[in-house]
């Protein structure tokens, strides 16, 4: 017992830092200084197989050109044509078979026997079983790997339909943005950040804590009738990197987001642009801000005869919000100061928010508007007409002006 324990020792010391080689040497000069019963013992030892060993006290008592001879000549550690042949190479229609499996093309192939199955490695390696292929699992993922297979995940890349002139919208956008900055004039890109329920709900991400004190929240994420939803709308300052967001009680309308444009102006915009003479709105073309919306366009015209600014609005084609400044200047920032948050309250959404910064010097500045934005409101035709709108001749319905005056 103590010879074995020694043996198990040297051999678990040793074998990492041998070749295929050595360590069949080795074990086979253990079996050979024991003796009789040698081999046995070795294999209990160190769990190699004992043809192993026997291969290894061949090649000490061999005779007339060694076995380290050979080995100096041809670098080799095993003789040509030795080891376990590869499975693809015994079975050789294996491989053709496990990639028919796999191929894109059985997606939409109603016959395919993995059509409507997650193809997982034991999924296909029991499919290659029923066609007669001698495969486990384990086979099934190194072949797959050899053929540069990995797992993946869906990928959102397809927008659907899109305009033709989505490319010449961004360009045209990006150019009246600059020539306004460049001008010195006031330029925002507004939009309402995802609803967020208010209560003790599970917040994504994690912060630091004492260990073992996660902070409980509730298990099924069902709205609270009380506190409801906050609804934060932003206004991003391009030129400035400011923001100011009002987190809203009540319904996401046009009244809420020009109330909160009108709020960001007089709280921030009017003190930073005092010579200003026009404002510039990059928005989304959906939602309480969209391009067809009557109650958008009415609220700025109020909001333009207001502040004696004429607004210019832009909207991003259809499907394209992801481009909004606001989306990863501000919105981003802010998810990432609440992670792991429970938001629990108004009052603590306001606070994190206002909270938020990155190292570029963003300011942002937050309030709770309580105030009611009830739904549904209709623009009659006469109030419509009196809004003093300017279409551009580039796409008029996503870029036009609504002046303060005749």
């Amino acid at each position: 017992m103590v010879i074995d324990s020694v043996i198990s020792q040297r051999w678990e010391v040793m074998r990492e830092a041998l070749d295929e080689r050595q360590r069949r040497l080795l074990v086979g000069v253990e079996a050979k200084v024991l003796g009789r019963g040698g081999v046995a013992a070795v294999a209990l030892a160190t769990g190699v197989s004992r043809t192993t060993i026997r291969a290894g006290l061949s090649e000490i008592e061999a005779t007339g050109q060694t076995a380290q001879q050979t080995h100096a000549l041809t670098g080799r550690t095993r003789q040509a044509g030795a080891g376990r042949k590869k499975i693809e190479l015994k079975d050789a229609t294996l491989l053709p078979d496990l990639l028919v499996l796999v191929d894109a093309t059985t997606r939409g192939d109603p016959e395919s026997p993995l059509r409507w199955t997650c193809k997982s490695l034991r999924n296909l390696a029991d499919e290659l079983k029923a066609k007669g292929h001698a495969v486990s699992h384990v086979v099934v993922g190194k072949l797959l790997k050899s053929q540069n297979y990995s797992l993946q995940s869906n990928v959102k890349v397809i927008e659907g339909n899109q305009s033709p002139d989505r490319n010449a919208q961004f360009e045209y956008i990006n150019s009246r943005v600059a020539a306004a900055l460049q001008a010195g004039v006031p330029v925002v890109s507004v939009d309402t950040k995802k609803k967020e329920l208010v209560g003790a709900y599970k917040n994504a991400g994690q912060q630091w804590l004492p260990g073992g004190e996660p902070v409980k929240v509730k298990v099924h994420d069902f709205i609270d009738k009380e506190l409801g939803r906050a609804n934060p709308y932003g206004v991003y300052d391009i030129g400035a990197d400011e923001a100011w967001v009002s987190v809203g009680t009540d319904h996401d309308t046009s009244a809420f987001a020009v109330q909160t444009i009108r709020r960001w102006w007089f709280s921030m915009g009017r003190e930073r642009y005092p010579q200003a003479r026009r404002l510039l709105i990059t928005a989304d073309g959906g939602g309480s801000n969209g391009h067809r919306v009557r109650l958008w366009k009415l609220e700025l015209s109020r909001l333009a005869q207001e502040t004696g600014l004429d607004i210019e609005v832009h909207h991003f084609p259809p499907g394209t919000s992801k481009w909004n400044k606001i989306e990863h200047r501000l919105f981003s920032f802010i998810t990432m100061n609440w992670r792991g948050c429970p938001l629990i309250s108004h009052e603590v959404i306001v606070s994190l928010i206002a909270g938020t910064k990155k190292r570029s010097g963003l300011s942002v500045r937050a309030e709770l508007d309580s105030a009611q934005y009830p739904k549904g409101q209709v623009v009659c035709d006469e109030d419509f007409a009196a809004i003093k709108l300017e279409r551009n001749e580039f796409h008029g319905d996503w870029n036009y002006c609504i002046r303060s005056s005749a």
